[in-house]
């Protein structure tokens, strides 16, 4: 289990995360939602040891992560970026490989074992055909499958995130959300997912953490966060939620 106990982080003597608390078991996706600021990417670079603690603690399975080496945290702990953050110049193998950075002798030299792990995560996100090209000449949604064969590469039990399906139409958000949700179910793993479409989290997310202003406004099951008094308090705007047998539809009132 990954716990996070009353972190707060601070940026120039600013207080952008208060007191934030929750935890994500094994084989569940948690999806963090919240307004432009809430401080949502802010929480997945504090929790991936980009930026410093004020307060609190990082925990998995029991063991502090702010008493670990950069480069241990980087074999619990893959982040994946953006696609608008995907550098050029690199082939889909090479992207993919970078994964077994922090595995990788003085000398930076792959081995059979470092190619196997990138093969089969390869093969998990349908991306083997792609092997040979140059990742700038993928589309976006391929790209972001690349970028997730490479966290799968890093073999970590903990998956951070942010925006996965920023800039992919609605095709492709639900092909890699569906791949996400398979991949955290069959190999056990905690994944911690930014989203701003409140629909696309109430189908994925086992469980949900909503900010505002830094601040842990309400976490749980999605009957208890997914309330419509709570979203328009936080959205600012009138917001209705229609509950089926096993869906939600969050809409404008």
């Amino acid at each position: 289990m990954l716990e996070i106990n009353h972190l707060s982080v601070n940026f120039n003597s600013t207080r952008i995360l208060n007191d934030i608390t929750f935890q994500a078991r094994k084989g569940e996706i948690l999806g963090i939602i919240g307004p432009n600021g809430a401080g949502k990417s802010t929480l997945l670079r504090a929790i991936n040891g980009l930026l410093p603690l004020t307060h609190g603690t990082i925990c998995l399975d029991e063991k502090s992560l702010g008493a670990i080496s950069p480069l241990e945290l980087s074999k619990l702990i893959a982040s994946v970026p953006q696609v608008a953050q995907l550098p050029a110049g690199y082939s889909v193998q090479d992207v993919v490989l970078m994964g077994r950075t922090p595995y990788l002798n003085w000398f930076g030299q792959t081995t059979l074992e470092d190619e196997e792990f990138a093969c089969s995560a390869m093969q998990q996100t349908q991306t083997t055909e792609y092997t040979d090209r140059m990742i700038n000449q993928l589309s976006a949604g391929e790209q972001q499958r690349v970028l997730l064969a490479r966290a799968l590469t890093q073999s970590t039990p903990v998956i951070l995130m942010d925006e996965p399906t920023a800039h992919l139409d609605l095709h492709f958000q639900i092909e890699l959300l569906e791949l996400i949700h398979q991949l955290v179910s069959s190999q056990q793993l905690i994944a911690l997912l930014v989203m701003h479409d409140l629909n696309l989290a109430s189908r994925y997310a086992h469980r949900i953490l909503l900010l505002n202003h830094g601040c842990n406004e309400s976490f749980g099951p999605l009957s208890k966060v997914l309330q419509p008094g709570v979203l328009s308090r936080v959205f600012q705007l009138p917001i209705k939620v229609e509950r089926g047998n096993k869906t939600y539809r969050i809409f404008p009132a």
